[in-house]
């Protein structure tokens, strides 16, 4: 066991939480990570109320958390309510600011996860009262800032919060796959990890399979940050937030065409919608990040918590002796 203030905070056997990645993150995936000894989360992603239902009731643990697109929040404003009604073992309220809803979670008594990609958002949750902080680096699959990577990100973000709010402990994401990246957070200075693409990879992962496929035969510099699927999918994010995927056919036609994209939008939605039914990966979305490189196989979650674990530690070991 790898014991951490993330850990102790949350009961844990292992310092790793699950990304809430929608749609990755269901019910099923959720509950796998919590019983390897992680922090299992729901992402609900586009307040989808009837789909959260749904994977809440498929989940086999009243301890996983769920996950929310914050600014997607006032379009279903009872959906918030009806998720900590549930007592969530975290609520995580990810892209845009978390201080509107804030006290709602923490009056539900439910712990509050932040995820942050500059020190203005990590100073702005912490104040709002956030229990954890993620701070995320450019590596990350989805959608997330292009300012810093994981490597001076998680640390500054360490240096700023222990003088703000030391008790709040730091999450590193963003190209974190394997024991490896584990290790390098813990040293960092980070209190664990949450890991979005290589569970994407995984059995219990809500993604299609050609999904998953095609996700092992990419490596890291075959993905980009663009904004080509969120046009064609009609999605307003805030400033700043560009998705990380899979540079495949379409996103060649699209990348640097946007204009032209925008005003054939909806026969292209069409298109791509149709593309994820039939499982054809060169037009639909595969939403991973630069470690994508990293994932080689398809593992149940417990396998991959296991071997991550395992391999930290050897880790650990076989450089102790420098302390010496």
């Amino acid at each position: 066991m790898i014991e951490t203030r993330f850990t102790k905070r949350f009961g844990l056997k292992h310092p790793i939480m699950l990304a809430p990645m929608t749609p990755a993150s269901g019910g099923a995936l959720a509950s796998a990570v919590a019983d390897a000894g992680g922090l299992g989360m729901i992402g609900v992603g586009y307040v989808d109320r009837a789909w959260f239902l749904d994977q809440w009731a498929k989940s086999t643990r009243p301890d996983v958390g769920v996950g929310l697109i914050t600014w997607t929040i006032p379009e279903d404003p009872e959906l918030l309510d009806i998720i900590l009604e549930r007592r969530p073992r975290a609520m995580a309220l990810s892209f845009s600011d978390p201080g509107p809803y804030a006290q709602r979670v923490k009056d539900a008594g439910v712990a509050l996860i932040s995820q942050v990609h500059t020190l203005e958002h990590a100073f702005r949750a912490v104040d709002v009262g956030a229990d954890v902080v993620i701070a995320q680096g450019t590596e990350a699959g989805g959608h997330g800032w292009t300012i810093q990577s994981t490597l001076p990100f998680v640390p500054a973000v360490v240096d700023a919060l222990a003088k703000r709010a030391p008790d709040v402990p730091v999450l590193a994401s963003g190209g974190i796959a394997d024991g490896r990246g584990l290790a390098a957070a813990l040293m960092l200075g980070a209190d664990g990890v949450s890991m979005g693409t290589r569970f994407w990879a995984t059995k219990e992962s809500l993604i299609p399979e050609p999904a998953k496929r095609k996700a092992l035969a990419t490596i890291g510099e075959q993905t980009i940050r663009t904004s080509v699927y969120d046009i064609v999918n009609n999605r307003k994010w805030p400033p700043g937030y560009v998705p990380r995927v899979v540079r495949n056919r379409f996103v060649q036609q699209w990348h640097g065409h946007e204009q032209e994209l925008a005003r054939v939008q909806p026969d292209e939605h069409k298109r791509v919608t149709e593309a994820w039914a039939s499982g054809d990966f060169e037009t639909a979305n595969v939403t991973v990040g630069e470690s994508v490189g990293l994932v080689q196989d398809i593992p149940t979650a417990g396998e991959l918590i296991e071997r991550v674990v395992a391999e930290t530690t050897t880790l650990f070991k076989k450089f102790s002796h420098f302390a010496a």
